[in-house]
């Protein structure tokens, strides 16, 4: 996948050969300036279960992937998927990209204590704000 073949705003961050490989949307406006660096709307598609240190994933041959989408460190927008194959996961991770690209992903949603001037600011990015 490159970014060619990803929706508007999201672009391949880190990919390691037939390893993990992270998008982020909008870098170029989570920059600190703009908007927090660490609330940059980040996908992660990695082999091995989620919520298994990430060193633990890489010993052995992988069986499942995982695609886990995070809008800060600790803020979860959706549940980690898992999928059989690398190139499932990678599907997966673009099918979250488009959604969130054409908000349908309710990002307030995932936030237990809202950030209303942030999420906002994030509505306006995203083509959300009416």
């Amino acid at each position: 996948m490159s970014d060619n073949e990803l929706p508007e705003g999201w672009t391949v961050w880190n990919d390691e050969s037939e390893g993990r490989r992270i998008l982020a949307y909008r870098p170029d406006v989570f920059d600190g300036g703009q908007f927090p660096a660490p609330c940059m709307p980040t996908i992660y598609v990695a082999p091995g279960a989620p919520n298994r240190p990430p060193a633990e994933s890489e010993v052995g041959t992988p069986t499942v992937w995982r695609v886990e989408f995070f809008l800060e460190p600790d803020v979860q927008l959706t549940s980690p998927q898992t999928f059989d194959t690398r190139d499932e996961a990678l599907d997966g991770a673009r099918e979250l990209a488009d959604e969130f690209a054409a908000g349908e992903l309710d990002f307030r949603g995932a936030y237990q204590v809202p950030r209303e001037e942030y999420l906002d600011e994030l509505d306006e990015l995203t083509g959300r704000a009416d």
